[in-house]
């Protein structure tokens, strides 16, 4: 059935978010797909609400974790848009795609498919694009993180048509918005806000291994390592493999596997999730990326992995200081070799 659901969720992808389809291809959309797409987003969301409550002591950016997956009309290709609105009864311009299982939405009595009028003093914007774009989500998202994250929230809702209004109790969390790209390759990124993921990773690794690539980006964030790459003067893309912009990037990238561990840990996933990750054979198939020039092999990226695990083992009950958080921010030296224990 995953199989099938994952296949799905490839055809589904060219359909929904990123081509405007023929009305023929429109019509091959069915609820089995708009459910599959939910089920993947909200995959990704229950990963993204453990690691993100569990580190908000690392994190000085806060926002309210709510546990709900937002999604709007305007994310979806035009001519869809008639089919999602009905499957999802998404008469508003935002609606909840799902709750995370025990979060505070869900304590709070909100339910998948509530149409979201008012959370507490932002309202979505109803704006429609003529492309599938996911602005109107961002910046509602945005303008909810913002807002006091112990503070409790007042949520008014479309409930069938019924107006229903409750009040959320949030629990602190890391300020970032987690993203599933639905693409069969295989890609994630973090910019300072935001952690997106490919849906490929889930194919390749399963759903409990790619949590070590969103603690990673998750990691990046923390650690601001996007504004500090600017302020380095970094170039990103195909330059990010040349010159000083090699270390630069090393060293974010050893940085980001080390504390990944620790925000693994204290999230209470398996000791040996990251290093598990770097000895799955995909990781290792796939070096061609990540084993670019900006980035360690990932023999090397293993051994790090390996090392921090035990450390945090040695440890016991009390999880040791996690690393760089005190330095993020300290200007990037480039220097990354250090961080690669000897054999």
């Amino acid at each position: 059935m995953l199989a099938r659901i994952r296949l799905i969720l490839s055809l589904a992808f060219a359909w929904i978010v990123v081509i405007v389809p023929a009305p023929a291809r429109a019509q091959g959309l069915d609820p089995t797909m708009l459910e599959a797409i939910r089920a993947a987003d909200m995959t990704l969301a229950v990963t993204g609400f453990r690691l993100s409550t569990a580190n908000a002591a690392l994190c000085d950016r806060l926002e309210p974790g709510h546990g709900m997956q937002f999604h709007t009309l305007a994310q979806y290709a035009p001519a869809t848009r008639g089919l999602v609105a009905a499957h999802f009864a998404l008469t508003g311009a935002l609606a909840v795609e799902g709750v995370v299982p025990g979060g505070p939405a869900d304590r709070a009595g909100i339910r998948a498919n509530d149409v979201v009028v008012d959370m507490g003093g932002v309202r979505p914007t109803a704006t429609l694009p003529g492309s599938a774009s996911t602005h109107v989500l961002a910046a509602f998202a945005a303008s909810v993180a913002a807002l006091p994250p112990r503070k409790p929230i007042r949520v008014e809702l479309l409930r069938g048509g019924e107006p229903v209004t409750l009040i959320l109790q949030p629990i602190p969390a890391c300020r970032t918005r987690y993203e599933l790209r639905l693409d069969a390759g295989a890609d994630a990124r973090a910019n300072g806000d935001l952690v997106q993921i490919s849906s490929g990773y889930y194919d390749r690794f399963g759903d409990e291994l790619v949590a070590a690539a969103v603690a990673h980006e998750l990691a990046h964030n923390i650690l601001r390592h996007r504004e500090r790459l600017s302020a380095a003067g970094a170039d990103f893309g195909l330059a990010s493999g040349i010159g000083r912009n090699v270390g630069l990037f090393r060293q974010t990238e050893l940085q980001a596997d080390i504390l990944s561990v620790h925000l693994l840990a204290r999230a209470g996933y398996p000791a040996d999730l990251a290093s598990r990750f770097w000895r799955h054979p995909s990781a290792q198939a796939m070096s061609g990326v990540f084993q670019s020039r900006s980035h360690p092999h990932w023999k090397d990226r293993l051994r790090v992995m390996r090392a921090e695990e035990a450390k945090i083992a040695a440890a016991g009950a009390t999880p040791p200081p996690a690393p760089f958080v005190a330095e993020r921010d300290v200007p990037l030296t480039g220097v990354w070799k250090p961080l690669i224990p000897k054999r």
